[in-house]
């Protein structure tokens, strides 16, 4: 990183860290996350290698941060669903704390492949998978033919084998 680029980062961050962070506060009402968003925000500045121009910097931030808030949300929405799923399940079949670990890890990954599919893909998928729909079934629900069905899985399915 050359000397202008870090007088750069160092100005958008001793000038709109401050700001960032009280407004994440208030947003979330949790100093604690807003401080972690607030550092992750700029992180993501450094790692874009993007540099707003200056009257576009709180806007900039505040989009990064934003789509950090909504991947936050979602995190916790998903770990509050598989929490709920381990409730139903017996003694016995509850898995240890290091396999909900992986496996909490794998839905978080899971889902943002499949947030990053087109909305028919993503669909598709979850109705074969999770709702285990049959391709005929599928095809007549979204309106399509089984040949988009087999398509549309075949792309969920590798892009869920990249994941791994």
């Amino acid at each position: 990183m050359h000397h202008g680029v870090q007088q750069q980062l160092h100005h958008l961050y001793s000038h709109h860290h401050g700001w960032l962070n009280a407004w994440l506060r208030k947003k979330l009402s949790c100093q604690h996350t807003a401080a972690d968003l607030a550092q992750d925000t700029f992180l993501r500045v450094i790692i874009s290698d993007r540099r707003p121009l200056p009257e576009q910097a709180r806007a900039y931030l505040t989009q990064i941060a934003k789509g950090l808030m909504i991947d936050l949300y979602r995190r916790q929405r998903l770990e509050l669903a598989y929490h709920e799923w381990l409730l139903h399940l017996s003694p016995v079949e509850v898995p240890s704390p290091e396999q909900q670990a992986v496996a909490l890890q794998s839905l978080i990954q899971l889902d943002k492949v499949l947030d990053q599919l087109p909305a028919k893909v993503r669909e598709t998928f979850i109705l074969s998978r999770f709702e285990q729909l049959t391709y005929s079934q599928i095809a007549k629900r979204q309106g399509i033919s089984v040949g988009a069905v087999r398509k549309y899985m075949l792309k969920a399915t590798q892009a869920c084998l990249e994941m791994l």
